[in-house]
């Protein structure tokens, strides 16, 4: 019939474009895509990641069977590990402790930092090199992000390797067993420093991002 339109065809064709993934901005089409060079998100996508999964499945399964825990002796209520350190994921967090208070170490900078996650994609709009390795299009986004990823590293390698007893400094050539004296106490700085500081990094942020609210 002249003007008719099957609306299934139109359900299918909005899902086709709800589902699909972009293949790049090259003219050429990967194996399988439309030609408007998207491929669909299921199975094509869908099918490769799971196995990939099984994939990396069968070799921690193999992995894990030729290659012991490193659990170490059961643990004694009457003797104290020195220096006692937390999981290595959880050992920044413990280097923190060094430089800050506790409440600044171990809620508001875990804060920050997941508020801070939470809110990337709400900030960081510019839809240029998604789905791509792109630095070109992401020249404050890339080194801001690997900046703090590479301290965070930095605290775990420190935390991890380079504290003794009581949580002094070693250096990896250096024996423990050599006790070191007790650091001085360490001084704040004057609460109107770090209030001009917490401004002023407030204020980069703001004239950053100030064209994406307004």
């Amino acid at each position: 019939m002249a003007g008719y339109q099957d609306p299934c065809e139109d359900f299918a064709m909005a899902g086709k474009r709800e589902s699909t993934t972009p293949v790049g901005k090259k003219s050429v089409c990967a194996p399988g895509a439309d030609s408007d060079g998207y491929l669909f998100t299921f199975p094509d996508l869908v099918s490769r990641e799971f196995i990939a999964i099984l994939a990396a499945l069968i070799v921690l399964c193999v992995w894990s069977m030729g290659i012991d825990a490193p659990l170490r002796a059961m643990a004694n209520p009457n003797w104290t590990e020195n220096p006692a350190k937390a999981p290595w994921y959880f050992v920044g967090l413990q280097e923190l402790l060094v430089y800050f208070d506790p409440w600044i170490a171990g809620v508001c900078v875990p804060g920050i930092i997941i508020l801070g996650l939470m809110a990337i994609p709400y900030i960081d709009t510019n839809p240029r090199g998604v789905g791509e390795y792109n630095f070109s299009d992401r020249k404050f986004a890339v080194p801001v992000f690997m900046t703090g990823y590479t301290l965070w590293f930095v605290l775990i390698i420190i935390g991890q390797f380079l504290r003794g007893p009581n949580w002094h400094f070693y250096w990896p050539w250096e024996d423990w067993s050599i006790a070191k004296p007790a650091e001085q106490q360490l001084v704040n700085l004057p609460p109107w420093l770090g209030w001009s500081l917490l401004g002023c990094y407030v204020a980069a942020g703001f004239c950053r991002y100030a064209p994406v609210f307004l």
